[in-house]
């Protein structure tokens, strides 16, 4: 699948305003981390964004015709046109499409649709990142050249160009605009270096809002196709060979590197070339890729600058390694494409970036403290995924949903890795001693300990920098994944003083992924991002399922609350791509008549199914070939039955429901002919007739004990016909 990457929104570590002088970094925790962590704690996901080519094809021709078919629902007009973003495809075959929009050849930002199939390929539903139609005149009143002026004043920092300017159509809630789009691209006063991207009213001259491929703190803004990587300086692709690499933060770890002549450099061909150079305190160019003699880079700590490079390659290659193989994602990029990687950027710049197409690392105050920390990279790396997966830009609640995914997934990578020396938590940036006084830079169990982040939403939660805004979606992701309370990594509250039971780490990671790439859109806000939680949660693992449950119960933990967006119920007690056991729903029978019941399930993946039961009344079975369930009941009562349906990879799904056995019921006293008027107080035995309503009546099977409501002996009957 090719996937545009550079119509993403980058994004760097937010600072405070000041930094304290560095200090000594922690090399352990004082708390236990009971979470499970290492690549064993996680599983591949039931979902795939990389599918066959015949199948992405069918399915996109499918969400063709549905959007075609439903022209209304995603607010199309003569004059758009719909590309294809990316597509996921579940494990039972259904899926999402997700489009972008043009309009007269123009980019339409904020107009995307995403198109749900069934898993036969019909049209399920589509969701639309904006409520209007681009239908604007397309002839500007401002002139080209006024707009790139405004856009040009819009940018603080240093400019070194000014694009010309393109116009486009801006879609937002209900309202759409023709605007200038112009690209500025600069320097900002703390080094980072700015593509800000400004759209301009085409009528009215004003700056609608902005959008910096690299941003720590940028406005709203949209993106649009960027640059190819270029490949490593003088390296080409080759065999990958073991380096050993002593790192800063991370210990000493294993590197894929290449083999050049005599000696090896610091590029990874297991991770699509991806490579890590020196800038040397640059603020542009490529640098120089690491290279080493002995295969060994670093010496673990700063006066060798190949330690920061070791972390970086490091935290490369393990960013690349979960999402390939939990997210099933091939790589930042979705195409297999490893990440370059630049480290001592800057002359004591305290930051790291993403751009777009690659990553960046200061050094940190006086050079002393690169952020080339595992957690650091994974976050960075992550908006490049998360960008290409939505469209996402920093502003407004958007912002917020941007930064926190990042956070959340900078997280995961961490507990991927699993490395002994920066262990897995849930804290941001807490070796790289970013305030001077060893304390992390956020905290995801409690956000509103770095001073500024919120742990609960509210209406102004909009207008805080999107660093801060994500206050309440990294809290609810603790809460999902560990629960509330102190796990061992610090005390979680909860908004509404509940208590909540986290799920673990790789389910709650697999919902918030599946949320991003098949339902949210590109202006995604918190309770829009509950909504679609909960439906990827009911994806996965059914509908008011415990999981699903559980990611409802986060939100209104962090006060995010709304209406249940999946009514139903679902398989739950099963697993990601598990079979599904559709419930009989509720079962009556008599003892001595004979049942059959045949059990209904499917396999996502086609794959021969197993059936076994529990709690079956006596006499009944279940075929664990068929499924069905078949016998004479025995015994009367009310049995609670699971059926269990088992696939070839021990993955199960089940349905629970009640069984009813009644004992046939005693004929009431009435008589017919000349036979025996039943009487309630007799012990009837086999065999044994009565006479009821114009019948004979024969007596099968008898019990000793008393049916509830009558005295005495009861007995199962069966209709002779008539007197």
């Amino acid at each position: 699948m090719t996937v545009t990457v550079a119509c993403v929104s980058a994004s760097a570590l937010a600072l405070p305003a000041a930094t304290a002088a560095p200090g000594p970094h922690p090399q352990s925790h004082p708390r236990p981390h009971p979470a499970p962590a290492g690549p064993a704690a996680f599983t591949a996901a039931p979902f795939t964004a990389n599918p066959a080519p015949a199948v992405r094809d069918r399915v996109v021709n499918a969400a063709r015709k549905a959007l075609a078919a439903h022209a209304g629902a995603a607010h199309k007009t003569e004059g758009d046109a719909f590309s294809v973003r990316n597509v996921v495809v579940d494990r039972d075959g259904s899926a999402a499409v997700r489009f972008d929009r043009s309009y007269k050849g123009l980019p339409a930002y904020g107009g995307d649709v995403i198109v749900h199939l069934k898993k036969d390929g019909a049209y399920l539903s589509l969701a639309t990142g904006s409520q209007t139609t681009g239908a604007v005149s397309t002839r500007p009143r401002l002139a080209a050249a006024r707009a790139a002026q405004l856009s040009r004043a819009a940018f603080h920092g240093r400019v070194q160009s000014v694009s010309a300017s393109r116009l486009a159509v801006r879609m937002k809630g209900k309202e759409a605009a023709l605007v200038w789009e112009t690209v500025v691209s600069g320097v900002r006063p703390d080094q980072t270096p700015s593509r800000l991207h400004v759209l301009v009213d085409a009528r009215t001259g004003k700056v609608v809002t902005t959008s910096d491929e690299v941003d720590t703190f940028a406005a709203e803004g949209t993106t649009h196709a960027g640059r190819r990587l270029a490949a490593a300086p003088g390296a080409g692709s080759s065999a990958a060979v073991a380096g050993t690499g002593r790192s800063i933060y991370s210990g000493t770890v294993s590197l894929d590197v290449t083999q050049t002549g005599s000696g090896y450099a610091m590029q990874d061909p297991v991770h699509g070339n991806g490579y890590t150079t020196n800038l040397n305190h640059a603020t542009s160019g490529t640098g120089s890729v690491f290279t080493s003699s002995s295969g060994t880079f670093g010496n673990g700590t700063n006066s060798d600058p190949a330690s920061a490079g070791v972390d970086a390659h490091y935290g490369a290659a393990e960013t690349f390694d979960y999402y390939k193989n939990v997210q099933g994602r091939n790589g930042i990029f979705g195409d297999g494409r490893g990440v370059p990687s630049r480290t001592h950027y800057g002359n004591a710049y305290v930051n790291a970036f993403w751009d777009g197409s690659q990553m960046t690392y200061g050094d940190g105050q006086g050079n002393a403290r690169p952020l080339v920390e595992l957690d650091v990279a994974g976050h960075e790396m992550s908006h490049g995924v998360s960008g290409a997966l939505t469209g996402w830009d920093e502003t407004g609640e958007t912002g917020g949903m941007n930064e926190g995914t990042s956070d959340i997934f900078g997280t995961m990578v961490e507990f991927y890795a699993n490395n002994p020396v920066d262990t897995p938590d849930y804290t941001m940036g807490e070796l790289i001693n970013i305030n001077g006084d060893g304390r992390p830079l956020r905290y995801m169990y409690n956000p509103s300990l770095d001073g500024q982040s919120p742990n609960c939403w509210d209406s102004n939660n909009g207008s805080l920098d999107p660093h801060f805004s994500m206050g309440p979606l990294n809290h609810w992701f603790f809460l999902l994944a560990v629960g509330s309370g102190d796990h061992g990594y610090g005390n979680s509250p909860t908004c509404d003083n509940s208590t909540v039971t986290g799920i673990g780490n790789d389910k709650a990671a697999k919902i918030w992924y599946k949320a991003l790439a098949s339902y949210a859109n590109s202006a995604e806000n918190y309770h829009q991002a509950r909504t679609d939680s909960l439906k990827a949660a009911a994806d996965l693992y059914g509908a008011h399922c415990t999981e699903y449950n559980t990611v409802n119960a986060a939100w209104a933990a962090v006060s995010v609350t709304g209406a249940d967006p999946v009514p139903g119920t679902g398989n739950c007690g099963g697993q990601p791509g598990s079979p599904s056991v559709t419930n009989p729903g509720n079962q009556t029978g008599v003892v001595g008549t004979a049942v059959s019941l045949q059990i209904q399930a499917g396999d996502p993946g086609g794959k021969t199914l197993t059936y076994s039961a529990t709690g079956l009344p006596a006499g009944l079975s279940i075929n664990s070939s068929t499924g069905r369930v078949t016998g004479t009941p025995t015994t009367a009562g009310t049995f609670s039955v699971t059926v269990r349906a088992t696939n070839t990879d021990n993955a199960a799904g089940t349905a629970t429901f009640t069984w009813t056995i009644t004992g046939g019921g005693n004929p009431p006293p009435q008589g017919c002919g000349n036979l025996p008027a039943w009487s309630a107080t007799t012990a009837y035995q086999p065999g044994d007739q009565v006479s009821y309503n114009g019948h004979k009546w024969s007596s099968q099977w008898y019990s000793t004990g008393a049916e509830p409501g009558a005295p005495g002996s009861w007995a199962v009957w069966k209709d002779l016909g008539a007197c």
